[in-house]
């Protein structure tokens, strides 16, 4: 024996991969969503999606025009995104995306068949949120909308995972609360052959130093 470890794996052909993580920005119209949900990206190498772009024209058009959508027409486009992260989670990439996730309804819909969707609420003032996007420009949503989906708004329940934060904060402070209140690794998330579940290798040696081990992998 010359004192080199030999390490077999004990993986089971069942053995799961590291899970994929999902965050939801949520918040009516103005409070800051995309801004928020970029610099959690940029935060912690999850794939960015913005909401908005993932409506049909049909709810543009609509919304532009000062018409709020109702159920029929968010059910397709929750569906979309919800497909977006489960075909990301299948490569195993994080996600972070920005929707309005109004109601309780539409938070089950976005967060179907995936591991762990964890929602962040930008909530505040509505008449601050209502001068955000008085200045904003280039955006088809108008701030006549914007009462009727404070309205709508359901707030988190005591039941689902996720933050409330206040609008007031300042964007940097948002994400600094929002992966630290979620507890995100920041930098590149690892990938899904990176780690799995097993709990343990086989390390089969004659009597070795501790720095010959191989070292031990938290998995979250």
């Amino acid at each position: 024996m010359t004192g080199e470890a030999t390490v077999e794996p004990t993986c089971e052909p069942t053995c799961e991969p590291l899970r994929t993580r999902h965050v939801v920005v949520m918040g009516v119209s103005g409070c800051g969503k995309t801004t928020v949900a970029r610099g959690v990206a940029a935060a912690t190498g999850f794939v960015m999606a913005e909401g908005d772009e993932f409506h049909p024209p049909a709810n543009v058009e609509k919304m532009r025009a000062g018409i709020p959508l109702d159920d029929e027409d968010r059910w397709p486009w929750l569906r979309d995104l919800a497909g977006w992260m489960g075909a990301r989670a299948a490569e195993g990439r994080s996600t972070v995306i920005s929707c309005s996730a109004l109601k309780r309804a539409y938070r089950t819909v976005l967060a179907e068949g995936l591991p762990i969707v964890e929602f962040v609420h930008l909530d505040g003032s509505a008449d601050v949120i209502r001068g955000r996007m008085s200045s904003r420009a280039g955006h088809y949503m108008p701030t006549s909308l914007l009462d009727s989906q404070v309205a709508t708004l359901e707030p988190l329940g005591a039941d689902e995972s996720g933050l409330v934060l206040d609008v007031a904060l300042s964007p940097s402070e948002l994400v600094d609360r929002a992966v630290e209140g979620l507890g995100l690794r920041r930098g590149a998330p690892p990938q899904s052959d990176d780690a799995c579940r097993c709990s343990s290798l086989n390390v089969m040696s004659s009597p070795a130093s501790e720095a010959d081990r191989p070292a031990a992998r938290a998995v979250r």
